[in-house]
């Protein structure tokens, strides 16, 4: 097993991958043996050739038939390892290999490349490779399953007011209408600009979330202008400025009452 990470935009597009790992390969000198080149096996004293052996068990009431741990089950041994893989029959080999991610993959998911894998046991077929992808997080989106959702800061104005925005997608540029009177928190909907479903291929959609932005600091001109806004609204807003006596009442009356 192996991993490999691509960026959101990959798995809307597809991607090939070039991937390298370390895999145990067949000793070139014994050719996988784990013998001395040039001598050959005998059969294993331990099970005499069967490659199994058999255990007894609670007191003799059953016998346990396990692979030989001498010969490791093939029935024979060579006297002489292998001086390069030590007996082993195989030795560790970097492996690269380009893979293909297709559109639409989720983040954890795993690619099986077949015949990528170790070899078995005895020069026995090789396995496979399993190659689990990670998917990047995203600077500006969010993914959840095929959709994509985009948290969009609004100045209190525009979402009072409405607007017409250039939006980010994952395709470029697209326009937006904020409607008047948006509320914090409120979806706008783009269908199919959000990512490829693995099976089928149909895209999901991007939700634009709206968030209000309630400015830290105005100036003079700004301020007055919303104060003059806040009386058309009969509203008890705090003046301006306060002294510091004026404060100090303040405090001592709500310790008071």
């Amino acid at each position: 097993e192996t991993q490999t990470q691509i960026s959101l935009e990959e798995v809307l597009s597809g991607v090939k991958k070039e991937i390298s790992f370390t895999r145990r390969d067949a000793c070139e000198s014994c050719k996988g043996s784990g013998g001395k080149p040039g001598t050959n096996p005998v059969s294993c004293v331990q099970c005499g050739g069967s490659g199994q052996v058999a255990q007894q068990g609670f007191g003799g009431m059953f016998r346990m038939v396990t692979s030989c741990p001498a010969c490791v089950g093939a029935g024979k041994k060579y006297k002489e390892k292998c001086v390069d893989c030590h007996g082993e029959g195989t030795k560790p080999l970097k492996r690269v290999l380009d893979i293909e991610i297709p559109r639409g993959i989720h983040n954890g998911q795993t690619i099986r490349v077949s015949g990528e894998g170790e070899p078995g046991a005895h020069n026995g077929p090789r396995g496979d490779l399993h190659v689990v992808v990670r998917v990047k997080e995203h600077d500006i989106f969010l993914r959840e399953d095929d959709h994509l959702v985009l948290k969009l800061p609004l100045p209190f104005t525009q979402a009072t007011l409405g607007a017409e925005l250039e939006i980010p997608t994952l395709d470029g540029l697209t326009n937006l209408t904020i409607n008047p009177g948006t509320q914090h928190g409120e979806l706008f909907r783009i269908k199919e600009q959000g990512l490829p479903n693995l099976r089928s291929g149909r895209r999901g959609d991007l939700a634009v979330l709206a968030e209000i932005e309630i400015p830290h600091s105005l100036t003079d001109k700004q301020e007055q202008l919303l104060r003059e806004f806040a009386n058309t609204e009969d509203l008890n807003v705090l003046p301006a400025s306060k002294g510091f006596w004026d404060k100090i009442k303040e405090y001592i009356n709500c310790i008071l009452f």
